[in-house]
């Protein structure tokens, strides 16, 4: 064999993500922003923005999120193409044709006229169009339909798919009022998925609740309380007649707040507008023969400005019809919620606005500063001693609750305080056992979250509480050490905090428009990488509904007043979503010697049209080796220093479910770093999976 000959092309495999060597130890992926390069993972990311960890492997660009009032979905819009012979006159895009024999009508949403092709691309479709009559705007005939014969690519598809989306999403329309959304949550009441959302009113006066519905938001209207003492013979129900004289109304809910109905009943009522006149201070029935005395007038409910709600979902009755949604915001009284009836719960506080709430073992738990209070046992009106309720003083202001993991005998409340965290233990005030768990680590306000280990973020990052055999039953971690740079610069930030079960991610939401999706897959940390909304998460729910499994969405504090549904569409509420990821340094296995690269095969699996850039940096970038030429790009990206120079191409991956991608690559050095990136508003959610390099070893660098 000559001594010239060439020395064989080579091929090194990075998987993307999360890895596990030999021993069956676990490297995390995603976003790492610390750990020195020779001992980073090759399959981590330097830099990366509007990717996850995808639980499968790889990584993933997020899905969209679009705008949301219970109208049509805009991510559901479909579109239609009509073609005609020729154009007798060429509509304007967002014209209505009609076929006056079909009756069919569709919404122009894009035009060809060139090359003998003459065809609209039409949305919002009604009838079923014929492949021989006229189509007309208004009295303007357009041309003839025929067969289709033209063909529409997979870019030209996904584009009139997005543009028919945005047909959709301009009938969708905000929340009525002023300021941020301050609360969204969703529920099935009675097989019935729904969604409600909390904004000040136009005149910022009061928080005004409304409902999803097919023709938009529609307000939830507040009733009114009767407050009334010394409830006497049989207990009254919920939809009962109170009298007083000649004024009657309808008894909406029965909120019992001590006593029996002995005579020493006492609470509140809460009603329907009087007919006949006003209560007022004296006896009054109800049917089914309770009696009761009145203390004064009906008032009316109202929710104050200024706070921002935190829901707990729960039912004390057993009952699928009784669920209810507890709510709080730090500036109102607590209460209760079922879709139509929102009923005040007097806690006893002074004064009396808890800020968190959560049902724990069939106890309602509220916070206000350092005060933990709970009421009686499924007794969420009752909060005296003398019904089971009490009181915990905690010493440090409460930032969350949570119910930990454990059997229904060992399930802990994780009482969460800005540098502290605390373990109520038991399961009744005669068992309960308050006990201080971990001084120095504790959580920020509302980011405490429930996977299969609890989530929260500290001061140092994502702190995870697991279940173990140690004493104290628990054993705390910080997972996201690695991203501190972006922790740090956040954290002050942090508005809101959601899971999304079905992707097993945790996620944290930033008022800035940032956010950090983190996957943990059976109790395994597979890496956490940040996001970036044009429109900033204030606040957050999800949900499982009886129809489309689980849900998320949310409230913005952009000031334009609309609820977004998130994992929906390939674009941001109709923007482009941008998106790269920038891999570590990749030297492959030998960093000082020299590699000569010709290509890489990047291993991509999805199931749309997707059209991705492809670019690499050697040697660190160094501009005293022979880096490729030079290309300007505008990233568009806050916070994306290595936008500098490299070679950028650009490949189309269509439609196939798992599909390799050879690209060229030029170049010696010891080692590479490849940047993928997208920026478009009508690609759905791919997965990246490995790079495979095709290089060829060369010498070893020489000092």
């Amino acid at each position: 064999m000559s001594s010239n000959a060439m020395p064989p092309v080579r091929y090194s495999v990075t998987r993307l993500g999360s890895t596990v060597n030999n021993a069956g130890v676990s490297s995390p992926g995603g976003l790492d922003q610390t750990t020195p390069t020779l001992q980073l993972q090759p399959g981590a990311c330097r830099d990366a923005i509007n990717f996850e960890c995808s639980q499968f492997g790889g990584y993933a660009r997020i899905e969209g999120y679009e705008r949301f009032d219970g109208r049509f979905s805009p991510s559901s819009a479909t579109y239609q193409i009509i073609q005609v012979s020729a154009f007798v006159n060429v509509p304007a895009l967002g014209n209505t044709i009609t076929q006056a024999t079909s009756g069919a009508t569709g919404q122009v949403i894009a035009i060809v006229n060139s090359s003998g092709i003459y065809y609209l691309a039409v949305t919002k479709i009604t009838g079923a169009f014929d492949f021989t009559h006229n189509i007309s705007v208004g009295a303007t005939l357009i041309g003839t339909v025929i067969s289709q014969t033209a063909s529409v690519s997979s870019l030209l598809s996904a584009q009139y798919t997005a543009l028919a989306a945005d047909v959709y999403r301009a009938d969708i329309g905000p929340v009525p009022g002023t300021g941020p959304i301050t609360g969204v949550v969703a529920m099935t009441f009675n097989g019935v998925d729904n969604v409600y959302a909390f904004r000040a009113n136009a005149g910022n006066t009061a928080v005004a609740i409304y409902k999803q519905s097919a023709s938009g938001w529609v307000l939830v209207p507040f009733y009114k309380t009767v407050s009334f003492n010394t409830g006497n013979a049989a207990v009254p129900a919920d939809g009962a007649t109170l009298t007083q004289g000649g004024v009657t109304a309808t008894v909406k809910r029965v909120v019992a707040q001590s006593g029996a109905w002995t005579g020493t009943a006492a609470g509140q009522f809460v009603i329907t507008t009087p007919s006949g006149g006003n209560f007022a201070a004296g006896a009054a029935t109800l049917t089914g023969g309770a009696t009761v005395n009145l203390t004064g007038v009906q008032t009316a409910i109202t929710l104050a400005t200024g706070g921002k709600f935190t829901f707990s979902k729960g039912n004390f009755s057993g009952q699928s019809i009784t669920r209810r949604i507890y709510g709080a915001d730090g500036v109102n009284q607590a209460f209760e919620f079922d879709g139509d009836v929102l009923a005040p719960i007097v806690s006893g506080l002074s004064p009396d606005n808890p800020k968190f709430i959560l049902i724990h073992k069939g106890f309602l738990f509220l916070t206000k500063d350092s005060s933990l209070i709970y009421s009686g046992a499924d007794l969420p009106y009752r909060f005296s001693a003398v019904d089971g309720g009490g009181e915990i003083a905690t010493g440090d202001d409460i930032t969350g609750l949570i119910t930990l993991p454990g059997s229904q005998t060992t399930a802990t409340l994780c009482v969460y305080m800005r540098s502290n965290t605390s373990f109520l233990y038991g399961t009744d005030p005669t068992t309960f056992n308050y006990v201080t768990f971990n001084t120095g680590i504790g959580a920020l306000p509302y980011t405490c979250q429930n996977l299969a280990d609890t989530f929260a973020l500290d001061n140092l990052g994502v702190v995870t509480l697991k279940t173990t055999l140690n004493y104290g039953n628990f054993l705390p971690s910080t997972l996201t050490k690695n991203l501190y740079p972006f922790i740090n610069n956040e954290r002050s930030k942090v508005t809101c905090s959601s899971l999304m079960r079905s992707k097993s991610q945790y996620r944290l939401f930033f008022s800035d428009g940032y956010g950090l999706y983190l996957t943990s897959v059976n109790q395994q940390y597979l890496g956490a990488m940040p996001v970036l909304f044009p429109n900033p998460v204030n606040c957050v729910d999800e949900d499982d509904t009886s129809n489309f499994g689980m849900v998320s969405y949310f409230g913005s504090n952009d000031g334009q007043g609309y609820v977004y549904q998130l994992d929906m569409g390939t674009s941001f509420d109709g923007a482009n979503i941008d998106a790269h990821i920038s891999l570590a340094w990749d030297a492959i296995n030998s960093p000082r010697i020299l590699k000569r690269f010709r290509a890489a095969s990047i291993e991509m699996q999805g199931s749309t049209y997707a059209q991705i850039n492809f670019g690499y940096l050697l040697g660190y970038a160094s501009l005293l080796i022979g880096q490729p030429a030079n290309v300007n790009y505008a990233s568009g990206f806050s916070g994306a220093p290595l936008w500098d120079s490299f070679v950028w191409d650009n490949f189309i991956w269509d439609g196939q479910t798992l599909a390799p991608t050879d690209v060229d690559m030029t170049g010696t050095a010891e080692n590479v770093q490849v940047i993928i990136s997208s920026s478009t508003n009508y690609i759905g959610s791919f997965n990246v999976n490995s790079v495979i390099y095709h290089y060829t070893p060369r010498r070893g660098i020489r000092n």
